[in-house]
């Protein structure tokens, strides 16, 4: 199975791929470390080049992990600047849209599937104030696999969204609950579930459905 995962130069996109390449799996790692497919995810010419890269490549499964979280404890009065909308959305948003759509040939060639890794500080249900950037993107992104699920359903693509956990990296911080091998060994069980009848989800990392 060939697997393309954004953001694996740490944390739970670094486990994903790690463990998936353990276990056999070809792992086509998208980031900015040694050994990955240096991809710019704010600029959309960067993202063509991939695609031309990996022309006639069979993607089995695409897991959209990238994420940026940069303002955080900004002052809502002050804070929250055009600049922190622009980068975070580019990098949250855009750049999953745009990385499924280049890549849709790829997967529908394999009869893959796409996973596209969201948090429940997108969910309606988890408005807890504050951070309104990154939830902002993360409600987003949760709509946007919803979408893309609904309209790739007659290419029997299917597409899952999961909350990774609150994890132990340098964006979850030390107090998280789970450690990073925690949430990457559950959610390749949940890339492993993922199927038609399963697509559209909102899933947590250990298979609970999660409220929108």
């Amino acid at each position: 199975m060939t697997v393309l995962i954004t953001g694996t130069t740490r944390g739970i996109g670094a486990a994903l791929a790690k463990n998936m390449r353990e276990v056999g799996e070809r792992v086509l790692s998208v980031g900015r470390g040694e050994n990955c497919i240096h991809v710019d995810l704010e600029d959309s010419n960067s993202i063509e080049a991939l695609e031309t890269k990996l022309k006639n490549v069979p993607i089995d499964l695409l897991v959209c992990n990238a994420g940026i979280f940069i303002d955080r404890d900004q002052d809502l009065d002050y804070g929250y600047k055009s600049d922190l909308w622009l980068k975070t959305f580019s990098v949250n948003v855009i750049s999953v849209f745009l990385l499924i759509q280049k890549m849709l040939p790829n997967i529908i060639n394999a009869e893959g599937k796409i996973a596209i890794i969201a948090s429940q500080m997108g969910s309606q249900q988890k408005a807890n104030g504050g951070d309104y950037i990154y939830r902002a993107s993360k409600a987003a992104v949760i709509n946007l696999g919803r979408n893309l699920a609904k309209d790739l359903s007659s290419r029997r693509v299917p597409v899952g969204i999961y909350h990774p956990g609150w994890v132990k990296t340098d964006m979850g911080g030390a107090k998280a609950d789970i450690s990073v091998e925690e949430a990457a060994s559950g959610l390749i069980d949940r890339f492993s579930e993922l199927s038609m009848k399963k697509t559209g989800c909102f899933e947590t990392w250990d298979g609970k459905k999660h409220p929108l």
